[in-house]
């Protein structure tokens, strides 16, 4: 991360002293619960400022006039001393972090008005997401400090503001519905269209939802069947080593972004399985929640002061959110992460299956390859009284191959798995 300096000579200038080198790394990563910002320091040639300071006899000194004199070359006196530097910009730096992360990040405080039907029925006027600012000059600051001292990391200072929320329901009242206790969220953007639809009729099923104290939340449970008659299309989901339509393909993008606020807020977390290899989409890595209906499950305890309810929606920018609604407790919890080793490329080959769903001899792409890596994250959860307890949560990656998918008839597909069909049929090539 250290790079080589550069000292200034000038004939006549003799006392200059070289240029201040500041160990910088390359670029700075922003973090904030699960969202990460990396800005490259070399494409803000603006963070630097040259800077010169003056001492006499060993004294930083204001330097006389005469060493100013314009268009000419004074030489500086033997007792005087010019040190000359580049200094990082606190204000360019703020202007950075507020154009490429504040807009992304900050938000204003929503509000809510939460009611219940004669019918029974939970009902949302409004959306109750908290307020995000960042403290731009301790931002600003914490950056010349890191960039300083070679570190790559800063955790940005965020102020959260709670949403105004009206509580008209008085038995929701009595269960510690009156805040906001945890947010998770993601972002779907580039999604096709069918994967936007399963998204979401999967996001709609949450809505209302209350989770008792000291219950156990189920996702799968909650969700229901995944059928063509539940509303869901057919779009892409892992299925062993391939990737292929089924119906409710993208429902981990609602299951990744229910598991999220839990998990940040610092919720014990009784399952939680990773996707085989890394998607995008749950970026970044060691964050994401795969569901498989009725196997593979995603569970967290409501272990807050009351119970919590759940309000659902996605929004124009291609993000989903889970807002908990309940009562929050005197907890602290920060995650750090990901810690990423263990990388292994993509095969280069090509892996090939069959399938009775695409005409005969037909040639389709059933995922792309994907890179293998072990992902891992801290999770720090201080209490008055119980003190910290640090957790590790863990994510194993598979490298996978670009996939394909060749159409065969029935009776081929019945001859391969009774053990008689050859790897590739006498009527196809050897290599589609």
């Amino acid at each position: 991360m250290r790079r080589l300096g550069f000292i200034l000579f000038t004939a006549s200038i003799v006392a200059t002293m070289p240029v201040a080198v500041h160990a910088a790394p390359s670029a700075i990563t922003f973090t904030y619960g699960h969202h990460l910002f990396t800005i490259s320091v070399s494409a803000h040639p603006e963070w630097r400022t040259p800077s010169e300071r003056w001492f006499y006899r060993g004294l930083e000194a204001t330097p006389p006039a005469r060493f100013r004199s314009c268009g000419k070359e004074v030489p500086i006196e033997n007792d005087w001393r010019k040190e000359l530097s580049v200094e990082w910009n606190t204000g360019n730096i703020q202007r950075t972090i507020d154009r490429t992360i504040g807009s992304v990040l900050s938000r204003e405080a929503g509000s809510v008005t939460i009611d219940r039907s004669a019918s029974g029925e939970i009902l949302f006027q409004g959306v109750g997401l908290t307020g995000r600012d960042i403290d731009l000059p301790l931002a600003a600051s914490l950056t010349k400090t890191a960039l300083e001292q070679d570190i790559a990391f800063v955790e940005l200072p965020v102020i959260e503001t709670q949403p105004a929320i009206t509580v008209n329901d008085p038995e929701l009242k009595n269960l510690g519905i009156k805040e906001v206790v945890t947010i998770g969220e993601s972002v779907f953007a580039k999604s096709p269209v069918n994967r936007r639809h399963n998204i979401a009729v999967g996001v709609s099923k949450f809505k209302g939802h209350l989770i008792p104290k000291g219950s156990v939340f189920s996702f799968n449970q909650i969700l229901g069947p995944v059928s063509d008659r539940t509303g869901y299309w057919k779009e892409l989901v892992i299925q062993g080593d391939a990737t292929i339509p089924d119906y409710g393909g993208g429902l981990c993008q609602v299951s990744t972004t229910a598991y999220r606020g839990p998990w940040e807020y610092g919720m014990p977390i009784v399952q939680r399985k990773n996707h085989s290899y890394a998607v995008s989409y749950y970026s970044p890595q060691g964050t994401d929640a795969t569901i498989y209906p009725p196997n593979v499950d995603m569970k967290f305890k409501n272990d807050t002061p009351g119970a919590l309810l759940i309000q659902t929606l996605t929004d124009k920018h291609d993000r989903a959110f889970f807002i908990y609604y309940g009562t929050r407790d005197n907890r602290k919890t920060n995650i750090v992460g990901p810690y990423v080793t263990d990388r292994v490329s993509a095969p280069t080959n090509e892996f090939i299956s069959y399938t009775t769903e695409i005409p005969v001899g037909e040639k389709r792409k059933a995922g792309e390859k994907h890179d293998g890596m072990k992902a891992m994250w801290y999770r720090e959860i201080s209490t008055q009284g119980s003190g910290t307890v640090l957790q590790y949560f863990y994510s194993f990656y598979e490298a996978r191959p670009i996939t394909f998918q060749i159409g065969v008839t029935a009776e081929d597909m019945e001859r391969r798995t009774q053990g008689t069909f050859s790897d590739t049929p006498s009527w196809l090539p050897s290599k589609p």
